[in-house]
């Protein structure tokens, strides 16, 4: 626990002293950042949220519309079918990113509009056997 000012002794000099006594134990060589330069700082106003965004960026995390969130897993889903090892896999691919479009349809979340229809699935399962029917260029 961290003593009390002693009467008489003004507060910077008290101040000084815990800290000169702090660091001669050595208790400021293992901080976070301890000898890299200071984050830039930036000319945009304050921003009292400045905190959690960084902590997010540190984590990788975003917080993004559930169309926009849904419309990344969509262009996912088409590339990870294309790529699909069997029929089988293409079908459920496809059919579970529909549900998850179907559901955004009939209850619309707030932010930007979806602008996604469920994937026509044959259509999809058609094109993927083309694909793989086709003999592969440059080879």
């Amino acid at each position: 626990m961290t003593e009390r000012k002693p009467p008489g002794v003004s507060f910077e000099s008290w101040v000084d002293r815990q800290i000169r006594e702090a660091e001669a134990r050595g208790e400021f060589t293992q901080l976070p950042g301890a000898g890299k330069p200071m984050p830039a700082i930036s000319d945009t106003p304050y921003d009292e949220l400045w905190w959690i965004k960084r902590k997010m960026a540190r984590e990788g995390l975003s917080v993004l519309p559930p169309t926009l969130v849904l419309r990344k897993e969509a262009e996912d889903a088409l590339a990870a079918a294309s790529a699909a090892p069997s029929e089988r896999a293409v079908r459920r691919i496809i059919e579970d990113i529909n549900a998850k479009i179907r559901e955004l349809m009939f209850k619309p979340p707030p932010g930007p509009p979806l602008g996604l229809k469920p994937y026509d699935v044959e259509e999809i399962v058609r094109e993927w056997r083309e694909r793989r029917e086709s003999p592969a260029d440059g080879g």
